[in-house]
């Protein structure tokens, strides 16, 4: 199965953002043609043990000659053609792993006579790799192995050079436009969060501390009066807004924003636990999550008796207390309104603005 069909197929399956990658062996090819006019000559005047040679020829990196014995290479195997592959720059390009394959051409360009290496060979140093019994001279026929008492010898050599690893593109099904950039928080697998982050592309724009966080409107105005306030105050005909959030640091809105969706904190160190509690309630307490207010009023707590030299820090603990998400479904019906045109709390007015309300010192 290809990866585009794998990729399909999970994204039938309800998978978002697919990405894949390949790794595979790469192999470079080539071939060589060696032609011997007159043969049966050539042949009569080079001895048994004695090897005519090609030019040289590159594959993969390598240089590469063949070597033919048109008696045989040794006495052993007189009458016999011998072919060998010879790596001729090892001592530029080093060691080469190589697979190889000799083959007597007819009349019609096509192989009427082959021989293979067995596997995959390694080239060190003045190593070569041939057969030295390729093929019998008596065998030789005119027609089928010789043109013209011409005999040409095509090798067909491919250089292994290591791993690859390629990154898919899936171009039968690409990104439509519009779609909802990457959340700027854990979902904490929670996967059906996850699939309504993507189903919509977030309409509202935060700015806060120098960094732009993306939000949906109906999650926004279902979780927090104050932004339901200032969202009305930020709408458009387009149903889109941006925010600016003074006094406020990025990584604490961005616990505050995993929250809102979530109803969880992000693991956190006992001391970044610490460092967090108090910004994080005047958070809460700003934009009037009441159940967050509670929990960092529980890190607070662990946090005093941790100083008193008993008790753990544990973000963990006062969220756990709590069914995850429980506020963000019960705003899905809201969701679903709101797809089918209709969106509570929509008012004209400027598209810019900048979040104010607080009934706690500034964060």
């Amino acid at each position: 199965m290809s990866t585009s069909a794998i990729l399909s197929a999970i994204r039938a399956a309800g998978r978002q953002r697919l990405s894949a990658s390949t790794v595979s062996v790469r192999w470079a090819t080539g071939c060589h043609v060696l032609r011997i006019d007159g043969y049966t000559q050539v042949r009569s005047r080079v001895p048994n043990g004695t090897a005519i040679t090609s030019c040289t020829f590159r594959v993969g990196g390598h240089d590469w000659r063949i070597a033919c014995y048109p008696n045989g290479e040794t006495e052993e195997h007189d009458g016999y053609i011998s072919l060998f592959l010879q790596q001729v720059s090892h001592a530029e390009t080093g060691d080469a792993t190589a697979t190889f394959k000799f083959s007597v051409l007819d009349q019609a360009g096509e192989p009427s006579f082959s021989g293979t290496s067995l596997g995959e060979r390694c080239f060190s140093g003045n190593d070569v790799w041939g057969l030295r019994n390729f093929l019998r001279n008596e065998h030789l026929n005119e027609g089928e192995h010789l043109m013209d008492d011409c005999l040409i010898i095509l090798c067909d050599v491919a250089v292994d050079l290591g791993l690859r690893t390629d990154n898919h593109t899936d171009a039968a099904a690409p990104e439509p436009a519009g779609m909802a950039p990457e959340p700027p928080f854990d979902f904490n697998g929670q996967q059906i969060l996850e699939a309504i982050w993507y189903m919509q592309t977030p309409d509202v724009k935060i700015e806060v501390g120098g960094e732009t966080f993306p939000a949906h409107r109906w999650v926004l105005e279902a979780r927090s009066p104050v932004f339901r306030d200032d969202l009305a105050l930020a709408s458009d005909v387009d149903n889109t807004a941006d925010l600016r959030v003074d006094d406020m640091d990025a990584d604490v809105f961005r616990t505050l924003l995993q929250f809102i969706y979530t109803d969880t904190l992000p693991d956190m160190s006992q001391l970044e636990a610490s460092a967090m509690a108090d910004r994080l309630l005047a958070a809460a307490d700003r934009y009037k999550i009441e159940k967050l207010k509670l929990i960092c009023q529980d890190m607070q707590q662990e946090h005093r008796r941790e100083l008193r030299g008993g008790g753990h820090i544990s973000t963990s603990g006062a969220a756990s207390s709590t069914p995850r998400a429980v506020g963000l479904m019960q705003a899905v019906p809201r969701f679903f309104r709101q797809t089918d045109g209709t969106r509570p709390g929509a008012h004209g007015g400027a598209n810019t603005s900048t979040s104010t309300s607080s009934t706690a010192p500034g964060v």
